[in-house]
């Protein structure tokens, strides 16, 4: 039976050592010229310009993840009041007051664990069980979303799975899901951290890429 879930970017779960997880998130700035969709759940980073981007674009590189994009708010220059939203849409999609700054709320805590969905079989248990503490990546999937619901479609990746350090993802554990327990099938849920954070004092610059082609 295939499973319910497939690809719905990396979802906030918790804390490493079950730390109290307030489920807070930091606010940051989009630029109001930012022409990139970038959907909730989907991983960001920081830009010289002191604001932030999806990750893989023109803001990756040497530049470490500053964690996952959990919703927007802007000003609207036609309606003239605040509207907030699950995700950017890019500035085509968006009529923005400029007078005002468009606000992005983070999920930026380096400690935080995220569910997140493989994107094919995984065989049975037991092999999904042996990826348990080796890296990942979510491809060029990181980019992808849904205009229906503004949710990110990352996927981590079956077939990167490796010990590689440089991969950007750390598998840490198996979600014990009913409605998501076929290992024959995409959509088996992952507990994963970031390997590599800008807010860490331990964060490698090497898990994010300048390439539209390559992702994360």
């Amino acid at each position: 039976m295939a499973n319910t879930a497939t690809a719905f970017g990396l979802r906030p779960i918790g804390l490493v050592g079950s730390a109290v997880n307030s489920t807070g998130v930091t606010e940051y700035e989009i630029a109001s010229n930012n022409t990139n969709a970038i959907f909730q759940y989907g991983i960001v980073v920081p830009t010289g310009a002191g604001v932030i981007d999806q990750a893989g674009d023109t803001a990756g590189g040497t530049v470490a993840a500053l964690g996952v994009l959990m919703g927007i708010m802007y000003q609207d220059a036609t309606q003239k009041k605040p509207v907030w939203l699950n995700y950017w849409p890019g500035s085509a999609g968006v009529s923005v007051d400029t007078n005002y700054p468009v606000r992005a709320y983070v999920a930026d805590n380096p400690n935080q664990l995220f569910q997140v969905a493989s994107d094919a079989s995984l065989t049975n248990r037991a092999t999904a069980l042996t990826h348990v503490f080796s890296n990942a990546s979510l491809g060029t999937s990181a980019r992808v979303g849904s205009t229906a619901n503004g949710n990110s479609n990352a996927a981590l990746g079956v077939s990167t799975i490796a010990n590689t350090a440089t991969l950007p993802l750390r598998i840490v554990g198996i979600v014990d899901d009913e409605a998501n327990s076929d290992f024959a099938a995409a959509g088996i849920p992952y507990v994963v951290r970031l390997n590599a954070h800008f807010n860490s004092n331990a964060s490698r610059f090497d898990s994010q890429t300048t390439s539209l082609t390559t992702g994360i």
